[in-house]
């Protein structure tokens, strides 16, 4: 039997994500991405086209690489302005059951504590269909923005980074033991502070001492999603990630990439088959190729190459205004994003790439691949990507929003379900059982290592804590 293709709808808190000058579409209606009703209507379709879940992409400073200015980025929307892909996802699980949710925070920005309870409530609040999209940041404005005169050195932020989950999976999976919650009204006892652990850690970057603020949540730890292409990037996605977020120019090429991750993996000690890797894609369907061809040229007539080469500028840490228009593109080391320079390079060796090739790249579905054509047509292609490129499924970008999700809903969903390659409905009640079948973290996964692993160690009952440690007001 065909392995079941793994549907996300790719999207953020913004209106123009991956095709820059389409927010000017009459057909296009992501500018009204600061009303709830945006998002609970787009949650709403996506759960009738039994899509796994919405993620939400994010970035915290804007893209001013190219021409050492924000104008293009704001001329275009690129990516700005934008809100918080937080805030949402819980008007978005009321109105759906089963629609999970992976939500892009930068850790790097963050203190684990505080972020730990976020992720507990949106996961009790979701009922388990929570993810975290576990970034480092790439952006040097985002660094002057929050308090640093520049941005930590790439390798440095994945070694913050293993810290910071490492003090996370602590506070879900140790500090409350299952249990430690019983609501006896009679005694009058809600929580048994005997089965509630302080964490203890004390480490490079972080000391966390005390308890988790939040009681477990259905999944504990939310689902791991990551993207990483440096080799960097690649041991920490291998490592934590349970979904892998990847770039793809072709699917033989693409190949490569996920044997890497998955070979890595295994080295890691994790079932080959554990890591779910998706690609991000872009679908401009259609009845028929033609009508599809023609819509795709239509859209075309309204990309921004300024704004593609501002997108650009903010992944790749690149400002292609000072290269000139037909030079070869090189790859060089920066602080940003590698994959967006190695996707055009290192990755694709034969080919040749300008900057006026990458603007058309760009222009639409950003450093994806655009499939065009008749249900038929998508389908065999995204089967091709699974089965040639090595994925499980798909990030899917829009062109103008909600039109490019409904499209796909309507017309490749239904193919593909003939096909076998998804399924009739949901199947589990969470979103790691729908992606892994496990309702916990696995084994194989570091933050497993940490389940009852503070079970006859210090409590929140501890008396022997010095009393200094109680403010007087109490």
């Amino acid at each position: 039997m065909s392995s079941r293709i793994i549907l996300n709808a790719f999207d953020m808190a913004c209106v123009t994500h991956q095709a820059p000058g389409l927010w000017r579409h009459p057909d296009n209606r992501a500018h009204t991405y600061t009303s709830i009703e945006y998002w609970t209507e787009l949650a709403q379709l996506l759960e009738r086209g039994r899509f796994d879940a919405l993620f939400l992409a994010d970035v915290l400073g804007t893209y001013d690489v190219y021409r050492g200015s924000a104008a293009a980025a704001l001329r275009d929307a690129a990516q700005v302005p934008l809100s918080d892909p937080l805030l949402a996802v819980s008007a978005m699980a009321a109105v759906t059951k089963n629609l999970g949710f992976g939500v892009t925070v930068a850790l790097t920005y963050e203190q684990p504590y505080l972020l730990a309870r976020r992720f507990s409530t949106l996961d009790h609040l979701t009922r388990g269909r929570i993810g975290w999209n576990v970034v480092t940041s790439y952006l040097e404005s985002a660094a002057r923005n929050l308090g640093l005169k520049k941005q930590i050195a790439h390798d440095d932020r994945y070694a913050l980074g293993d810290e910071f989950l490492d003090v996370t999976y602590k506070l879900w999976e140790a500090s409350w033991e299952d249990g430690a919650v019983i609501r006896d009204r009679e005694r009058g006892i809600y929580t048994d502070p005997s089965r509630v652990h302080p964490i203890g850690h004390s480490g490079e970057f972080f000391d966390v001492p005390g308890i988790h603020l939040s009681e477990p949540s259905p999944q504990r730890t939310p689902v791991i999603f990551q993207a990483g292409a440096s080799p960097k990037g690649q041991e920490f996605a291998a490592k934590h990630g349970e979904a892998i977020f990847i770039n793809g120019i072709r699917p033989e090429l693409t190949r490569k990439t996920t044997d890497k991750i998955r070979d890595r993996a295994e080295a890691l000690g994790r079932p080959r088959d554990s890591v779910k890797i998706l690609t991000l894609v872009t679908v401009i369907v259609a009845e028929t190729d033609a009508e599809a061809q023609r819509k795709h040229a239509e859209y075309r007539d309204y990309v921004s190459p300024e704004g593609a080469l501002a997108l650009y500028g903010g992944w790749s840490g690149l400002d292609l205004s000072q290269y000139g228009e037909d030079e070869a593109l090189a790859y060089v080391d920066t602080d940003a994003a590698r994959s967006a320079l190695s996707i055009f390079t290192t990755a694709d060796p034969d080919s040749r790439w300008t900057p006026a090739d990458i603007a058309h790249y760009v222009g639409i579905g950003g450093i994806g691949p655009v499939i065009v054509g008749s249900p038929s047509t998508v389908a065999d292609e995204l089967e091709r990507w699974v089965d040639v490129g090595g994925v499980d499924g798909f990030n899917l970008a829009y062109v103008v929003s909600p039109g490019s999700f409904e499209e796909f809903v309507e017309l490749v969903v239904p193919e593909l379900r003939k096909r076998g390659r998804t399924w009739d409905d949901y199947e589990g009640s969470t979103l790691r059982e729908r992606l892994s079948g496990s309702p916990v973290v696995p084994e194989w996964h570091p933050a497993h290592r940490y389940r009852g692993s503070l079970v006859g160690g210090p409590t929140a009952d501890d008396t022997t804590l010095p009393a200094a440690r109680i403010p007087a007001a109490l």
